[in-house]
């Protein structure tokens, strides 16, 4: 779902955030929806813009990654779903703070558009990196503390 969202929706801001707003089509609108919450998606905003290229062009395939990991149960899957959790979870918090550091001054003050787009949709993306974070960190602590037990030589 990540690697889609991202790579899909995401991407498609980065590529097309100049030409959004006369744009047309399911995804132009999908962004024009969204700008009812944060203004900044239709003016191109440096920090937004960049926000979403990093998203969409690393934690997307990077989330891909990740999911194959755990298909095949590689050994970096859960150094990848660190990864990936801190990444997302480091941009909603800035995404958060440069829009609180404005005066909350791109956003719609309306119930459904901050609280049910801006905090609700973002909220999303601050607590599931936040678990994914948890369950790796207790994964790669778990195979540290098994690789730290003194082994016994056998004689």
């Amino acid at each position: 779902m990540c690697a889609g969202v991202h790579g899909v929706l995401e991407g498609y801001f980065s590529l097309r955030h100049r030409e959004l707003p006369a744009a047309t089509g399911l995804l132009a609108d999908v962004w024009k929806e969204y700008a009812k919450a944060d203004s900044r998606y239709m003016t191109s905003d440096d920090f937004t813009v960049a926000m979403e290229t990093v998203t969409a062009w690393a934690w997307g395939p990077l989330s891909f990654l990740t999911f194959l990991a755990f298909l095949r149960r590689h050994p970096t899957r859960y150094v990848l779903q660190l990864l990936v959790s801190l990444g997302q979870l480091y941009g909603d918090v800035l995404y958060f703070a440069t829009e609180a550091l404005a005066g909350w001054s791109h956003s719609d003050p309306h119930p459904l558009y901050f609280w049910g787009y801006f905090v609700g949709l973002n909220g999303v993306w601050v607590l599931v990196p936040g678990a994914l974070l948890a369950d790796a960190c207790r994964h790669l602590a778990a195979a540290q503390r098994a690789l730290d037990r003194p082994r016994h030589k056998a004689h």
